[in-house]
């Protein structure tokens, strides 16, 4: 179908404006026109195929509509599970411990590995399903639990592929072979960042997007950082860093000189991390559920004080957060950050969209991708009530998707 009309929407939430009894016009994958049903334009761009009546969607009377959610990180490419790990971290166990018992992240890269490719697509895309039935039309997915040339770039293509599927997300591939440094390269660090720095054009090459490092105690240096994600950037990849997540150690400062995208988790973060991100134009993307489970608050008030532009993601990986639901996000940011419901459901749309550097999605605005989430509510409200609204129907460039 190339034209599409949505009508009798309820409550429209734009990304940058609210109206009531409002439409969407849809042409091919882009939106058209967007506003109240009274301006809707008396000539469109072509014979109109279809008209979604959302008044009469599950007697939602009229229902709530915004733009598809955007998970701005995640780690979703792994095989297995860490729960035993989990289980005796909440009953007191240090992480040496974890690590002598056989756990940590070595033991996904273990696992992972051993696993056949077939089964791990698989489990990928069961993933990923779970994320666009609950709103989420974009998701930046990270690599790194094979730590080797081959299996990092057959992750990314393997995302790629999976992206051009029925009912997928749309997917910012990152490319994170700097996420820990494998065992096999056990005093040989040196030589593992220039294996890493060899892989970065490959990686670009398989359709990567970004590269990310990890960069705090027991993973990468900021100088290791800083030569990892300035070769990413020479080969067309946008630089993102896991930074401040438990120790100060000069990563945000590197995300500010480097340039980067994105800083993300920020727990640790203070004052002149927040002046360094704000001064490189560095989005700061926040992930509650990590942060509840660590039991320490990012300062997410003084990111938004200071000016910077606030990202969320759900930080999905095997050894701490298992949560796939942006609306549950947003409930959580929230709740526990104190953000305001326009705040967050700003974070997770507008917001992603600047952390993953891309202009054509976050609102419901002529030009933009028409990935549209109509919600089990007739109010945005809900996100703060619901702590996982429902999605009711979702858009994927104007083509629904089965949920």
């Amino acid at each position: 179908m190339t034209v599409r009309l949505l009508t009798n929407i309820g409550r429209l939430w734009t990304g940058t404006d609210v109206c009531s009894n409002a439409a969407i016009l849809v042409h091919d994958d882009r939106i058209v026109w967007a506003g109240p049903a009274s301006d809707l334009p008396q000539s469109v761009p072509g014979v109109i195929d279809d008209i979604v009546d959302v008044d009469h969607v599950e007697n939602l009377g009229g229902g709530l509509v915004t733009p598809g959610l955007i998970d701005a990180h995640s780690h979703p490419v792994y095989a297995g599970n860490r729960w035993a790990e989990l289980a005796m971290r909440t009953s007191g166990s240090t992480n040496n411990e974890i690590v002598a018992a056989g756990g940590g992240v070595a033991s996904t890269v273990t696992v992972t590995r051993g696993t056949d490719p077939w089964t791990l697509c698989n489990n990928v895309r069961e993933r990923l399903r779970q994320w666009i039935c609950a709103g989420t039309t974009t998701i930046e997915a990270k690599t790194g639990y094979h730590l080797t040339r081959d299996g990092e770039l057959a992750d990314i293509r393997m995302l790629r592929s999976l992206e051009e599927e029925p009912s997928m997300p749309r997917i910012h591939a990152t490319f994170l072979a700097a996420h820990v440094l494998p065992p096999e390269y056990f005093g040989r660090r040196r030589d593992y960042i220039e294996a890493v720095r060899l892989w970065a054009g490959d990686a670009a090459a398989a359709g990567a997007d970004s590269i990310d490092v990890y960069c705090d105690e027991g993973h990468f240096t900021p100088d290791e950082a800083r030569v990892l994600l300035m070769t990413g950037q020479r080969v067309g990849l946008k630089a993102r860093i896991h930074a401040c997540a438990n120790e100060r150690v000069g990563a945000a400062q590197v995300a500010a000189e480097v340039g980067c995208a994105s800083a993300d988790l920020l727990t640790e973060a203070n004052e002149d991390d927040i002046k360094a991100l704000h001064h490189g134009g560095v989005a700061a993307t926040i992930c509650p559920g990590s942060a509840l489970h660590n039991g320490r608050t990012p300062p997410v008030r003084a990111l938004l004080d200071r000016g910077v532009t606030l990202a969320l993601g759900t930080d999905h990986n095997p050894g701490q957060c298992g949560i796939t639901s942006m609306p549950l996000v947003v409930g959580l940011s929230v709740a526990m950050f104190g953000l305001s419901v326009n705040e967050a459901l700003r974070a997770a749309t507008l917001g992603g969209a600047a952390a993953l550097r891309v202009s054509d999605r976050g609102a419901l605005a002529p030009g933009m991708y028409a990935d549209i989430v109509l919600w089990d509510a007739d109010h945005e409200g809900a996100f703060a009530w619901a702590f996982g609204l429902r999605a009711q129907r979702v858009w994927r460039g104007g083509v629904p998707v089965q949920v």
